[in-house]
Order: C-alpha cells, then sequence, then structure tokens
C-alpha cells in the first residue's frame, strides 16, 4: 500500500506510455489485420484504412465497447493472493502491458500477424507464474486458447472457402457474370450489414441498457442490413459496363462492384473491432489506473476512463499508419492474391465467425479467424494459390505467441520490483 502511495505518480505515468506502446502494436497488427484484405485486394488504399479505423474504430469503441472491461483478462489469474500487497499486480500489469507491446512491435515488424489477446494473456500468465504463484493460472482458459489456435482458422476458413464458392457459382462462372454480380451483389452487401449487427448486438451494447433478446437482436440486425444493401445497390449501379464489353472486361467489372462492399466490409470490421477488443486491449492500463486511484483495492472490474478510450484510439490510428503496412501485406497479398471478391469473401468469413463464437463460445482468435479465411478463399482455387511458406511462418508464430509474452513479461516484473523494492509470495 505505501508503494502504491509513494510512487503513484510514476506508476500511472508508467501505465500510460506502456499503454500507448501497446495499442500503437494493436494498430501495427491487429488493425492491420483486419484491415489486410481490404488493402490487399484493391479495395482501398491504405490511406483510407488508417482514416476508416480512426473514425470506425474509435466508433466502436464509444458506442459499443462498454464502459467497464475485466482488468484480471477473462479470469485468466487469481488474484486473491496478494490482496495485501497491491503493488504486485501493478507492476504485474505493467509488466504484462510492456512483454506484449514489445512482442506486437516484433511480429509487426516482421509482417506476423498474431492476437492482441494472446500477447496479453501470456504476459499476465508470466507474472502470475513468478509474482504470485503456479496454481493462481486458470490452466484451462490456457488449454481453450491452445484449442482455438485450431479451431479459429478451420471455422473462418470453412465459411471463406463456402462464400468464395457461392460468388463463383451464382456470379463469376455464369453467362452474364457483370449483370449477375448486380443482381447478386445487394444481397451480399445485406449479409456485411446483418453480421456485424449481431456481432455488435451480441457483444457489445450491455452498457447501453438495450437487453435485447435473441429474436429482437435478429429483427434489428435484419432492417439494418436491408438499409445497408439499399445504400450498397444504389453504389453498385454506378459501375459502368460497356454493352459490346467481353468476358474478361466483365470480370474486371465484376470486380468493380465488389469494391462498394469491401468499404462497406472494411467501415463494419473496424467498428466491430472497436466494440470488442479495443477496450479490452488497455485493460491493464485500466487496472493499475484503478488500483492506484483506489489505494491500493484489488477488484476483477475496473471503470474504464473516457482518457483511456482516447489513450487508445490514438495509439492504435499511429501503430497502424506507422507499422500496420507489413501485417497489412502479408494478410492481403503474401498468403494468396486476393481480388475485390475474394477479399469481400475473407472479411465476411471472419465476422461470421465472431458472431458463431460468440453466441457458442467456441475459443477463437480474430486474428486467427482472418487468416484462415484468407486461406480458406485461396483454396477455392486449389492448395497451389497458397503460399505455405507464409502460413508456415504464421502458425510458428502464434505458437510462439504465449510463451514469448510470459518470458518477457517475468523479466520486467522482476525489474521492475527490483526498481521499487519489495516482496513477493512466488519469489520472496
Amino acid at each position: 500500500m505505501e508503494i502504491i502511495a509513494e510512487y503513484g505518480t510514476v506508476f500511472l505515468i508508467l501505465a500510460i506510455i506502456f499503454g500507448l506502446y501497446m495499442t500503437w502494436g494493436i494498430g501495427a497488427n491487429d488493425v492491420a489485420n483486419a484491415m489486410g484484405t481490404s488493402v490487399g485486394s484493391g479495395g482501398i488504399t491504405v490511406k483510407q484504412a488508417i482514416i476508416i479505423a480512426a473514425i470506425f474504430e474509435f466508433a466502436g469503441a464509444f458506442i459499443a465497447g462498454g464502459n467497464v472491461t475485466k482488468t484480471i483478462r477473462k479470469g485468466i489469474i487469481n488474484p486473491d493472493l496478494i490482496v495485501n500487497t497491491p503493488e504486485l499486480l501493478v507492476f504485474g500489469m505493467l509488466a504484462a502491458l510492456l512483454a506484449a507491446a514489445v512482442w506486437l512491435m516484433i511480429a509487426s515488424y516482421n509482417g506476423w500477424p498474431v492476437s492482441t489477446t494472446h500477447s496479453i494473456v501470456g504476459g499476465l500468465v508470466g507474472f502470475a507464474v513468478v509474482g504470485i504463484a503456479v496454481d493462481s493460472v486458470n490452466w484451462g482458459k490456457i488449454g481453450q486458447i491452445a484449442a482455438s489456435w485450431v479451431v479459429s482458422p478451420l471455422v473462418g476458413g470453412f465459411l471463406g472457402f463456402l462464400l468464395m464458392l457461392s460468388i463463383q457459382k451464382l456470379i463469376l462462372r455464369t453467362e452474364q457474370p457483370f449483370m449477375n454480380a448486380r443482381k447478386w451483389g445487394p444481397f451480399y452487401v445485406f449479409l456485411v450489414g446483418w453480421i456485424v449487427s449481431l456481432v455488435t448486438m451480441f457483444k457489445g451494447l450491455k452498457h447501453l441498457n438495450l437487453d435485447l433478446s435473441p429474436l429482437e437482436s435478429l429483427i434489428a440486425a435484419t432492417l439494418f442490413g436491408a438499409i445497408i444493401a439499399f445504400a450498397g445497390r444504389a453504389m453498385i449501379n454506378r459501375v459502368p459496363l460497356e454493352q459490346s464489353a467481353d468476358r474478361d472486361r466483365q470480370f474486371a467489372a465484376v470486380e468493380r462492384v465488389f469494391v462498394p462492399m469491401m468499404v462497406f466490409t472494411a467501415c463494419a470490421m473496424a467498428f466491430a473491432h472497436g466494440s470488442n477488443d479495443v477496450a479490452n486491449g488497455i485493460g491493464p492500463l485500466a487496472a493499475v489506473v484503478s488500483l492506484v486511484n483506489s489505494g491500493g483495492e484489488v477488484a476483477q472490474k475496473a471503470e474504464l476512463p473516457l482518457w483511456i478510450l482516447v489513450v487508445g484510439g490514438v495509439g492504435i490510428v499511429v501503430g497502424l499508419a506507422t507499422l500496420g503496412y507489413r501485417v497489412m501485406q502479408t494478410i492481403g497479398t503474401r498468403i494468396t492474391a486476393l481480388t475485390p471478391s475474394r477479399g469481400y469473401c475473407a472479411t465476411l468469413a471472419a465476422a461470421s465467425t465472431v458472431v458463431l463464437a460468440s453466441k457458442t463460445g467456441l475459443p477463437v482468435s480474430t486474428t486467427h479467424i482472418a487468416v484462415g479465411a484468407v486461406m480458406g478463399v485461396g483454396l477455392t482455387r486449389g492448395v497451389g494459390a497458397l503460399d505455405l511458406r507464409v502460413i508456415r511462418d504464421i502458425v510458428m508464430s502464434w505458437l510462439i505467441t504465449l510463451p514469448a509474452g510470459a518470458v518477457m513479461a517475468m523479466l520486467f516484473f522482476f525489474a521492475l520490483k527490483g526498481m521499487f523494492g519489495t516482496t513477493c509470495p512466488a519469489c520472496g
């Protein structure tokens, strides 16, 4: 308690710096990963992706992100053993933040799309093992995370594969692909609005006291999807085609039809990401602020002040603008060649999997879902359309993420403990 009282301001400053660093990493990796299909397919430019992220990530966080965040990430660790030494939790959260941020920087520099959640969970596990006790970690949750390495890409890939097959059958492999693109385009735009509305209503509107039943959520999502489809039809009808155009020129026009769909999906995914992941990404920062302001009271939940969301939003946009291009390049061009129609399928498949997971409890990672969806879309053209070496490197980065975060958090925890001088149950 005395340490928090003495160094509270220092802890707050460190938390803000580390929080900015961490959210910079989220922007460079997680948001870039969400935008990669849209940019890589040519649907939007990098500059447009940054603008869309700046607007819709903020909107998602503020409108649907909630005002409370779990500081002990999803029950990963039990802090009861250090209730009387809350400064250890401060050190642990700072160490977890810094470890996750460093790992996200390394991964982003190498173009590896990794899980932000797994990065911060790894940091928390590393701190808990050396700072509290080995049995303070909920190892069952860690097992679920390991399962997500398989479940996430499989489900995302399967849905991406099915969506791409439907577009091939209904549009690309028909006698009049352009006319069929105009015919079916609004339906696919409807799916975007419908799916992302469900993501938001199922996971992010509790703080607005909109406690909708599943049926009410479906009706609201259907109405929103219809509005989006109407707007999409207007945009699609503006795509011109010469009457004498041959099939090759028709295919080019078809891809132009999918460009406005990619704009919708990019906006929708940014909003969904903001509502689901941005606030959680700055959970450790909120934990430190809560501990310092309360004088050391350990709680499983903490209020999420507006200024913390601003810190998170600024970090995310800067991260996407400065280093995000590397991960966007991996997702959008290196796994398989993407066109607007393929990118649309991958993005919608990822959003659909998030909805499925939110209602069934599947242990999934949005990053792994997105990669799997891109792979599924590529598989519709055969295994040869995939760069297996790139996929191998990505999978290896997934396996390394959690232990890398844990090891770095252990080192940073000991460094902080040594700097401020205290003892802990596990390390004496």
